[in-house]
């Protein structure tokens, strides 16, 4: 492969944008460039929150305004188009429950107004074939004619288009419940499982492959994988990235390097950009792709477009920001070498560049600091109103399952200055490499239900900062974010997150009978959406709304314990089935208190099998062990550095398992140090499954804790489980 090397290039500066909202246009003209055999630069489209499509060029390093519509709704996506067999040159915009077409010159030549209840959040153009989706709803329009609907389970995230120009279209769209659903008219056609939420689409290659069928998505934990959607069975190709990454919010075909062969681009909601190329010689169509080059610009990235934007005959990545920063990822060298003496130089235009902005900045400068002192003067008059700012902020609560954690990531349109977080629940802050903020824990006061209150201070031009919170499942409340941004006069944006009482399970697909299994039924008068409300405000990754049909059937898995959970409700009647007793009891304690606060009377019926603890307590076995041993060689670290600082012939007499401790004494402080209270955490998990067990059973074992706990000290499994056997 070539190599591949982008420098990052600003170009302009829009509102604030959603995700897939900037397109680069398709070259159609003749010019001194295309006819010297050089690819000439394109126009870029990109709309905001503000409602403005703005288009331009860059010529002689400047942004030219091509044209630029008038603000109204916020834009929430973009995406280019045209007639079979010619140039996709017409841009399509989706806007609150509209769609505005222009042509190549700004020319609207439509103005549609769709009859969907739900604000626009995804489209797709093919041909005479209009794709919108809403939050849960799917029209299909041909000739803008609605033609097909359907309602999805879950909230769509994205949509594309397979098949032939000439065929009916066959739509795929990437859902919230881990599902691709595939489209025939009205009617679904069959559910696609992905590992995780998917959050992007595009067709393979650009075209859908040699098939035509094959599709890229991307997931929420940041995964990008190949997906075959034919007529019959889908089949999964290759998978790449992912291992803690952010969610992918855009994808992209272009062939960055030159070489012939189409690089995939991928953006992602954490500020990374990524090129994949595909081997020259891969006779495969689904050869997995290699990472080629990977960027973080620091603010979440909303869109990537490959093409030729900044400069003739050099190809380059396209990107937006959430703040409204359009970016390019060029090939062209901005800094020739001149002399292994005199080294690099900066080349003629990006002097010339430089020049220019430093004289923007200047002029900017100055009419910041002549409207902020009007602004002031207007305040101290009699009359003088201070306004608040109106700034959009983007938070996202996500659970990883790597570590069985909660990622926040807070992102403000402006810097921000301090982010305050309160928490009524018991929860732990973890750290992030990629966090340079400065934090500071007050006292907190559990008696008044405050059992957090941290506060980060951001350094300047910080517009997003990243966190990790680990919650205790049983233990449920509200984590709040208070985002103070750089500016005056000082105001604060609140926001809230639940945390929920079994915040640490995961949606799956399947159940394993095989495992021990504990059973709780819940019978009463409630309704098929009262319970799917309970549960939903119980665990995570759950619709907002029940699915259709009478009944439903979810499963779950801990992302810290790998138990498992089913539910199965229907009007008047749910069951639920764990091989983990404690997720049971949870369950039971907060169903019956959201039914009691509504009159509703439950009977309660349950069997609970002695095999399930011994399987829970062999699960938690080998992270018991590794955090005690962890804890012990932390606590050797000390004792055996001062003793190497004053015997320098101490490696020669210690024994092989303190010279490990000693040779890995950072490593392991790191792992202590990541990983905050792990220890009591699995205390506390062994202790709630002793009570958790018993209570079923009638008794009361608190007495017995201490016993316990003690047991713990001097850990072995065998005699633990001996223990739950004989209380």
């Amino acid at each position: 492969m070539a190599e591949l090397t982008l420098t990052r290039v600003e170009y302009a500066q829009v509102g604030v944008t959603s995700p897939q909202c900037m397109c680069v246009l398709p070259n159609v003209e003749k010019t001194k460039e295309s006819r010297a055999g050089k690819m000439a630069t394109q126009r870029v489209a990109v709309g905001d929150h503000d409602g403005v499509l703005t288009c331009f060029q860059m010529k002689r390093s400047e942004a030219v305004p091509i044209y630029k519509t008038l603000p109204g709704a916020a834009i929430s996506r973009v995406t280019l188009a045209g007639t079979p067999g010619a140039h996709a040159d017409h841009v399509f915009v989706a806007a609150g429950n509209a769609v505005r077409g222009y042509a190549r010159k700004g020319k609207q030549f439509l103005g549609f107004e769709s009859n969907m209840t739900e604000p626009i959040t995804c489209m797709h153009v093919r041909g005479a074939d209009l794709l919108l989706c809403g939050n849960f709803i799917y029209n299909h329009y041909h000739d803008l004619i609605d033609t097909n609907y359907f309602l999805a389970g879950d909230r769509i995230n994205d949509v594309v288009c397979v098949g032939g120009d000439g065929g009916a279209p066959t739509p795929v769209l990437a859902c919230n419940d881990k599902l691709m659903r595939v489209l025939r008219d009205s009617q679904l056609l069959y559910e696609v499982e992905t590992p995780a939420p998917p959050t992007a689409l595009a067709l393979h290659r650009g075209t859908g492959g040699a098939t035509g069928d094959e599709i890229t998505y991307g997931t929420d934990d940041g995964h990008v994988a190949l997906l075959r959607v034919g007529m019959t069975t889908p089949a999964h190709g290759w998978v790449v990235g992912g291992g803690g990454g952010g969610s992918v919010t855009a994808l992209d075909y272009y062939d960055v390097t030159g070489d012939g062969t189409l690089d995939l681009i991928v953006g992602r909601d954490d500020g990374v950009l990524e090129v994949y190329g595909f081997h020259d010689d891969d006779a495969e169509e689904d050869a997995e792709p290699t990472l080629r080059f990977s960027h973080a610009c620091n603010e979440g990235i909303t869109a990537v477009r490959g093409g030729v934007v900044g400069a003739a005959g050099h190809a380059e990545v396209a990107m937006t920001t959430y703040a409204g920063a359009v970016v390019g990822m060029t090939t062209e060298r901005l800094r020739q070498e001149s002399s292994a003496a005199a080294g690099s130089t900066v080349s003629p235009r990006a002097l010339e560049r430089v020049s220019r902005l430093r004289g923007e900045i200047d002029e900017l400068t100055s009419n910041v600091q002549q409207e902020r002192e009007r602004y002031q003067a207007a305040t101290r008059r009699d009359d003088g109103v201070s306004a608040i700012p109106q700034l959009q902020t983007r938070v996202r609560f996500v659970l990883s399952s790597d570590d069985a954690s909660y990622a926040l990531s807070i992102e403000c349109q402006t810097a921000i200055d301090n982010v305050l977080l309160q928490s009524d629940v018991p929860v732990d802050l973890l750290d992030v490499d990629r966090n340079s903020a400065v934090v500071s824990h007050a006292a907190a006061d559990p008696g008044n239900s405050n059992f957090l209150l941290a506060t980060y201070r951001c350094q300047a031009n910080t517009t997003r900062l990243e966190l990790k919170v680990r919650s205790i499942e049983g233990q449920y409340g509200t984590l709040r974010a208070y985002v103070t941004p750089r500016l005056q006069p000082k105001t604060c944006i609140v926001k809230t997150f639940a945390v929920k009482p079994l915040s640490l399970h995961r949606s799956a697909h399947a159940y394993d009978d095989a495992r021990p299994t504990n059973t709780l039924r819940l019978d009463g008068q409630f309704s098929y959406a009262e319970m799917h409300a309970w549960i939903a405000a119980c665990l995570p990754d759950v619709a907002e709304r029940p699915g259709a049909g009478e009944a439903a059937c979810l499963h779950f898995v801990s992302t810290f314990l790998d138990t498992q959970l089913e539910c199965m409700y229907r009007k008047g009647e749910a069951v639920f089935r764990s091989d983990n007793v404690s997720t049971i009891s949870i369950l039971k304690d907060f169903i019956t208190k959201e039914a009691t606060a509504r009159k509703i009377h439950l009977e309660i019926n349950y069997e609970v099998s002695d095999d399930s603890v011994s399987h829970v307590l062999a699960t938690i076995h080998p992270k018991l062990e590794h955090q005690l041993a962890l804890a012990k060689k932390v606590r050797l670290v000390e004792a055996l550095r001062e003793l190497a600082a004053h015997d320098a012939d101490a490696d020669a007499y210690l024994a092989a398992e303190y010279r490990a401790i000693l040779r890995d004494d950072d490593a392991l402080r790191r792992e202590f140090r990541e990983q905050p209270c792990q220890l009591e955490r699995l205390y506390g998990m062994v202790t709630d499954l002793f009570i958790d067990r018993h209570k079923f059973r009638g008794a009361d074992v608190k007495a017995r804790v201490p016993q316990l706990l003690e047991l713990l000290d001097n850990y072995e499994l065998q005699p633990l489980i001996a223990f739950f056997k004989s209380a």
